[in-house]
């Protein structure tokens, strides 16, 4: 083995596909990467609309914003910059999907694809501002190229002299104090570009965005919810989560114990009855973190699933992004999917007024498009016996619904913040149930908390 940097050897890791840049961490040259974003996008207007009207065409401005070469620009930007300005666009893909513009749609959703990784220069400075000059002598082994890497932070293994397997997350230099800038930063860049209609309040979700990143960037509090749902989850053998290491976590690093597992989505060719019963595990979770914990793990990504072959338990990462909800919340839903099982129209609306869904000046038939949309969303609830996520049109159904509403621009709100979460998790599940091609009996994991 290599010796880089100091006399500790540098460990193999495996490839995580993400190319090394340095994270911006000044508030001006983040500012001006979002400013130089902007320009950027408005000379490819420029340059389309020339085009087009050599052509003998008259563009509209839509179609000028929303080029291939523009949508290439945001993204780039975006992940370039990590930390809040990339996680707004991410929660943004994940949250309101089916009602963005599919162009934009399409723009944000490569932020949850596109990952890039810290230099080992900057590695080495964020260990010795948080740990210290000489953090290397309590390890045996440590691997500066990451294993994973994500908005906000990235995933190092290493080894103590001790012999303990860790996995040390580090966080984006920056990323505390750019999150309100950035996402704020964001939005104006969104709205300025016409990417989304005026008339949409982001205040309420742009606020949520702040605190749910401000939560996700205290590492500390990330070990606490961490340790929180080992405790509730102690009776399910079969799940496992690391255990962290208060000695060597910080706000900007969290020390885990390393938990083998291969990703999840990787078994999209394995046995049927173990594809299910991944999916069944996951949904039957989710019912347990809502009606028993009223404490919800929100972030669907699939990376944060992995499974381990030897022990056949499903491994849960990535605690950051939870949230508590209230009794009222959840009694609400109870009832709204309940009201969704019996075909009880009446009963969906009075809980989804309760929940916050509807506006005042909401339209009739705006509102039972939404209670259709709910409807189709509680279809594997309603189904009989297992519910074939592989064989079901669900998740197209769900966009075209939700893509139909958003012509209609009087329509346009933002739903409350536990909705957007809660609609997150589950959509993402339906993915990923989908992806494994997975029959669930999703009325029977439901089933013992409807009452």
């Amino acid at each position: 083995m290599n010796t880089v940097i100091t006399h500790l050897p540098v460990a193999p890791a495996a490839d995580t596909g993400a190319r090394a840049a340095a994270v911006p961490d000044g508030r001006l040259s983040r500012l001006a990467r979002l400013g130089s974003l902007a320009t950027g996008v408005a000379g490819g207007m420029l340059a389309e609309g020339a085009r087009q009207l050599a052509a003998g065409k008259r563009p509209k401005v839509s179609e000028l914003v929303l080029t291939p070469a523009n949508a290439r620009r945001v993204a780039e930007q975006l992940a370039q910059l990590r930390g809040a300005a990339m996680k707004v666009g991410q929660l943004m893909s994940m949250d309101a999907g089916n009602l963005l513009p599919p162009e934009l749609a399409e723009i944000l959703a490569r932020l949850r694809e596109d990952a890039r990784t810290m230099p080992m220069s900057q590695v080495v400075q964020v260990l010795e501002t948080h740990w210290g000059k000489g953090w290397e002598e309590g390890f045996e082994r440590f691997s500066f190229t990451p294993c994973a890497a994500a908005s906000i932070g990235q995933v190092h293994r290493a080894r103590t002299r001790a012999g303990e397997e860790l996995a040390i997350k580090l966080q984006y230099p920056g990323v505390r104090r750019s999150i309100d800038s950035d996402v704020d930063n964001v939005a104006i860049l969104l709205r300025v570009s016409g990417l989304l209609p005026r008339s949409l309040d982001l205040a309420p979700l742009l606020a949520e965005a702040k605190r749910q990143l401000h939560d996700e960037a205290d590492y500390r509090c990330e070990a606490d919810n961490l340790q929180r749902f080992g405790a509730l989850l102690a009776d399910a053998v079969e799940f496992v989560l690391p255990q962290p290491v208060a000695a060597l976590t910080r706000s900007d690093i969290l020390a885990m114990s390393w938990v083998d597992g291969v990703a999840v989505e990787s078994l999209a060719d394995a046995a049927q009855p173990l594809r299910d019963r991944i999916a069944s595990r996951l949904i039957g979770l989710l019912f347990r973190e809502l009606f028993e914990f009223r404490l919800i793990q929100t972030d669907p990504n699939f990376a944060n699933y992995r499974f381990d072959t030897a022990s056949e338990r499903l491994v849960l990462l990535d605690f950051g992004a939870t949230r508590a909800y209230s009794a009222t919340v959840v009694e609400a839903y109870r009832r709204l999917i309940a009201g969704a099982i019996r075909g009880d129209r009446a009963a969906m609306g009075t809980a989804a007024q309760e929940i916050g869904y509807f506006q005042d000046k909401l339209h009739a038939h705006q509102r039972d498009a939404v209670l259709d949309l709910f409807a189709t969303a509680c279809e594997p609830l309603c189904h009989t016996g297992a519910y074939d996520f592989g064989a079901s049109d669900l998740a197209v159904r769900l966009r075209d619904a939700g893509l139909k509403l958003s012509l209609e621009r009087d329509f346009w709100h933002t739903p409350p913040a536990d909705a957007l979460f809660l609609h997150r998790k589950l959509g993402g599940l339906y993915l990923l149930a989908a992806r494994l091609r997975a029959r669930v009996d999703v009325a029977a994991l439901a089933k013992p908390w409807l009452g």
